[in-house]
């Protein structure tokens, strides 16, 4: 395994991130910097894809239902191949095919629209029971926030996953402690986090969501299992890689101005 590669794919989605965000003069930094080795990981290393045939019915799925940190998917499936990176650059504008959340349809590799969250966690239950049903053997995942593990509707998801024993099913959860309003603790506490998971009847896999090896190991864990879904809770850092934006919930849903931006890419070329 080439973690070097993957750190450089992952510092290069995240300084895609910023200059997308600062373009766009709006968007979700925190959790798309936060999330960026996972990202790199499942594109670089874990999904079963392909770019030039992003329809192939043999591929893995991706569903991000925390979709308004799409600026690290879009990153993701431009540095992929699937576009052109040039047009990062129309993030959020106006007959733009890359909105603030991902479209179904919009852009290739694309798998579901996102919104309300908590939808995407059972979008993917659907996708993986039709899997089933369907004697197909592709994989689906579906990259949540912990913030919206304050929608009942995620933990229905939850529930129908381990019901229906959808072991092509792996979640994972972006720990990074922070939701819009302030830090989820004192919003709407969620620990014990992964007792309550174990309880629903998933498999779980507790890491550090920000270390290349860490996230590996834990995606091969996850396909080792048989008989259940997966949920991978990944402890990130909210803006990782940009000091001033790192553990700060003010960097939730703000776009870095000129001078941020210049300090951000600077930080990023130097790899902190």
């Amino acid at each position: 395994m080439n973690y070097s590669a993957l750190k450089n794919h992952a510092r290069a989605i995240r300084v895609d991130i910023i200059k997308m965000l600062h373009a766009a003069r709006s968007g979700h930094p925190a959790g798309a910097l936060g999330l960026a080795d996972i990202f790199s990981v499942l594109y670089f290393s874990v999904l079963k894809h392909n770019p030039r045939r992003p329809q192939w019915p043999s591929r893995d799925r991706l569903v991000l239902s925390c979709g308004h940190v799409c600026p690290v998917l879009y990153a993701s499936l431009a540095r992929a191949g699937y576009f052109d990176i040039k047009k990062l650059s129309a993030l959020r504008k106006i007959n733009s095919r890359l909105q603030g959340h991902p479209h179904f349809g919009s852009l290739p590799g694309i798998e579901s629209s996102s919104g309300p969250l908590g939808q995407g966690m059972s979008v993917a239950v659907g996708l993986a029971l039709a899997a089933k049903l369907d004697k197909q053997n592709h994989y689906i995942y579906c990259v949540a926030s912990d913030g919206e593990l304050n929608e009942g509707q995620s933990w229905e998801a939850l529930m129908s996953a381990t019901k229906f024993k959808l072991n092509n099913l792996i979640f994972i959860i972006d720990r990074n402690r922070i939701q819009i309003d302030g830090f989820t603790e004192e919003i709407m506490p969620l620990e014990p986090l992964k007792k309550k998971l174990k309880a629903f009847g998933l498999a779980v896999i507790k890491i550090n969501g920000n270390k290349m090896p860490a996230i590996v190991k834990a995606f091969n864990k996850a396909k080792k299992v048989k008989n259940r879904p997966v949920v991978i809770v990944a402890e990130t850092i909210p803006g990782k890689g940009v000091l001033f934006m790192e553990n700060n919930p003010a960097w939730h849903g703000k776009a870095p101005n000129d001078d941020e931006t210049k300090l951000a890419l600077k930080e990023l070329s130097h790899g902190k």
